[in-house]
């Protein structure tokens, strides 16, 4: 089982950035295939970035292609989102998300395939 915490959210400015961690509980990480959703008020949850576990393959939504990165530092237990050149439509609570996947090429976008999700993170770029 792995225990979640995101940071790094915050009030930015469009065109701004943010770095988002993801801290795991355990000393497996690096079984876990890792992903980002956001929630905006009054909106379903979307997939923004994942993660296979070693960080080779990563995939993202078509909207945050080009402006975010998901990485990942499996000796520090954290996954990282990097968000530059914000526009007021990233604003949502961001949430990391861990599935075991030792050895695993997939890099998930598939909500329910997660198993252990934080308690989110809030981010808002204002214009």
């Amino acid at each position: 089982q792995v225990q979640l915490v995101e940071s790094g959210g915050g009030l930015v400015q469009a065109g701004g950035s943010l770095r988002l961690s993801c801290a795991a509980s355990g000393r497996t990480f690096s079984s876990y295939a890792m992903g980002w959703f956001r929630q905006a008020p009054g909106k379903e949850r979307e997939f923004v970035a994942a993660s296979n576990w070693s960080g080779v393959k990563t995939t993202y939504v078509d909207s945050v292609k080009g402006r975010f990165t998901i990485s990942r530092d499996n000796a520090k237990n954290t996954v990282y989102l990097q968000m530059n050149s914000l526009k007021p439509d990233d604003t949502a609570v961001y949430y990391c998300a861990a599935v075991q996947d030792r050895y695993g090429t997939t890099a998930y976008t598939t909500e329910g395939i997660y198993d252990y999700w934080g308690q989110g993170t809030q981010v808002t770029v204002c214009s």
